[in-house]
């Protein structure tokens, strides 16, 4: 039984265009395969090069010898879109009494060797710990709420070693001189 309704003679009906959402037009996150394709860092400018430092060792006054620049991964801006990255100049100095050369102090910023700042090791783990996410899930959320980009097994080295960077402990090191200077050997011809 038929309604009257013509099938071959209806028409579709007009598209309809995708409202905008709230004040801005709608922008989804996109996923980036590769790391070249993430936006170009916003770079932050700290100083850390000083004329002279006290020597870790003896405590005298060490003079500046040379100064290096070390880049960090910082939390980022959500506003902007982009990654913060630290680049911090900081300065090694030359102990004349021990004969050592040490950098200024940067550990309240980064581990030692570490690529990403305090904050961002912080965040990470507490991501994994106490709020349960897989690792690729909480590298996804560094990306999307905080601008910083992670690989997931950097999160999982740090939630395997408690968020810390691994040290090796100061005082049972051996001193820099070498075999030979240190068990006093002369070198044969």
């Amino acid at each position: 039984m038929r309604l009257g309704v013509n099938c071959g003679a209806m028409k579709k009906p007009p598209p309809t265009t995708t409202p905008k959402l709230g004040p801005g037009e709608y922008r989804p996150d996109t996923a980036f395969t590769k790391p070249e394709d993430l936006p170009k860092p916003k770079l932050i400018k700290q100083s850390r090069n000083y004329p002279s430092r006290p020597c870790p060792q003896c405590g005298k006054s060490a003079f500046r010898d040379k100064t290096f620049t070390r880049q960090l991964h910082d939390l980022g801006d959500l506003v902007s879109g982009r990654p913060h990255e630290l680049q911090i100049t900081y300065s090694q100095h030359y102990c004349s009494v021990c004969a050592k050369y040490f950098n200024a102090d940067l550990c309240d910023v980064a581990p030692p060797n570490g690529q990403y700042t305090h904050r961002v090791m912080t965040v990470a783990v507490r991501l994994v710990v106490e709020d349960s996410l897989p690792y690729r899930t909480a590298s996804w959320q560094l990306w999307r709420n905080h601008r910083v980009f992670v690989p997931f097994a950097t999160i999982q080295n740090w939630v395997e070693a408690g968020g810390k960077k691994s040290q090796r402990p100061l005082g049972k090191r051996l001193p820099q001189l070498g075999t030979g200077r240190l068990f006093r050997l002369r070198r044969r011809r």
